[in-house]
């Protein structure tokens, strides 16, 4: 069954979801910060993957609530011309992590390399959106994050370790950058909440039921833990992500991020490259072209029309949705109508 969409037009879009983190009591960069963010995510993201405008009702709850802090300090706590730490105070983890990333990109461009880690933070959104900051600038981009246990170790049938996403962002000749953006589970519980809605079932490597074993039901595996990609490849990575976010920043890691919704305690690390200090730009550029062209030129599997690079299909996408309008759910849609009648603000989506 599909996912009945509706389409908005994407300044609309952006427009709305500004006026409503505004209303929720955030400062204009605050909320210019935030809806960079959430409009970059609803552009390139599956809106299965719970990212983009659907997180604005939970936006607001968290700040009712009492759960983030609006007008948190940006802390550096220590710093060196490479590196810097900073506590986020529990802040608004779309600004802190924009912050972090542009105060790693100034780093770089004076010694080469920057290198960022937050402790005391909250969900930052998607690392594409913080990797591109780096390759807009002609960096190459590193972002990742962790998260609440939801991924089982491999072996193991509860959570241990987060999703942990992260994304790698470099520059190229062509009109996109090469964007890796990926979870280190195969899918995530937005997905399975959207196959379970639609009553489908789902691949059976996505999650355990909570007594661990493989399920294609997505409302079996609700409360279990979920699988990393390429078996215990995925949480190799999940926990050494941990290692290079909470453990060394001296925050929160394993089972203690998103224990207490008052305050997540999130770790992020960011590092920016400066591609000018290895060679000048244009350069690498066209050697990313080089690079991108021999991909491309690969004899095609069966069942395939053609071969893409990192962060292709989301720029097509992207470059779509702002031609003919951003394709919204339609519960979501309606979830925005009801969020605009309770801020007070019009609803400019239809």
């Amino acid at each position: 069954m599909p996912i009945d969409m509706v389409t908005v037009s994407v300044d609309n879009l952006e427009q709305f979801t500004f006026d409503a983190f505004f209303a929720m009591g955030m400062s204009d960069e605050e909320a210019r910060y935030c809806t960079n963010g959430l409009i970059q995510s609803e552009l390139r993201c599956l809106s299965g993957q719970g990212q983009g405008v659907r997180r604005l009702p939970d936006y607001r709850q968290r700040i009712v609530d009492g759960h983030v802090n609006l007008g948190a300090k940006f802390e550096i706590v220590k710093e060196s011309p490479a590196l810097a730490l900073v506590d986020a105070h529990n802040g608004l983890g779309s600004p802190v992590g924009q912050r972090a990333m542009s105060l790693a990109v100034k780093k770089a461009k004076d010694v080469g390399v920057g290198t960022v880690i937050v402790r005391n933070g909250t969900h930052y959104g998607s690392s594409g959106v913080h990797a591109r900051l780096a390759a807009e600038q002609d960096c190459i981009g590193v972002a990742y994050t962790n998260a609440g246990p939801e991924m089982a170790p491999w072996g193991g049938a509860t959570g241990v370790v987060g999703t942990n996403p992260w994304a790698i962002a470099a520059p190229a000749g062509g009109p996109f950058p090469v964007v890796l953006d990926i979870a280190l589970t195969t899918a995530g519980k937005g997905m399975m909440r959207w196959f379970l809605r639609e009553g489908m079932k789902m691949p059976l490597d996505w999650a355990l039921t909570p007594d661990g074993h493989e399920t294609d039901d997505p409302a079996a595996a609700m409360d279990g833990a979920l699988l990393g990609i390429g078996q215990h490849k995925g949480y190799g990575l999940a926990m050494m992500t941990d290692v290079l976010t909470g453990v060394i920043s001296g925050g929160a890691f394993g089972l203690t991020p998103y224990s207490d919704p008052a305050k997540l305690d999130v770790a992020h690390s960011f590092t920016a490259i400066d591609i000018a200090w290895f060679m000048p730009v244009e350069d690498f550029k066209s050697r990313m072209d080089a690079f991108i062209a021999e991909c491309k030129a690969s004899k095609l599997r069966p069942g395939f029309d053609e071969i893409l690079v990192p962060g292709e299909i989301d720029y097509r996408r992207e470059s779509e949705y702002r031609r003919s309008g951003a394709k919204i759910d339609s519960v979501v849609f309606e979830q925005l109508r009801d969020l605009a009648k309770t801020l007070n603000i019009p609803f400019t989506l239809e």
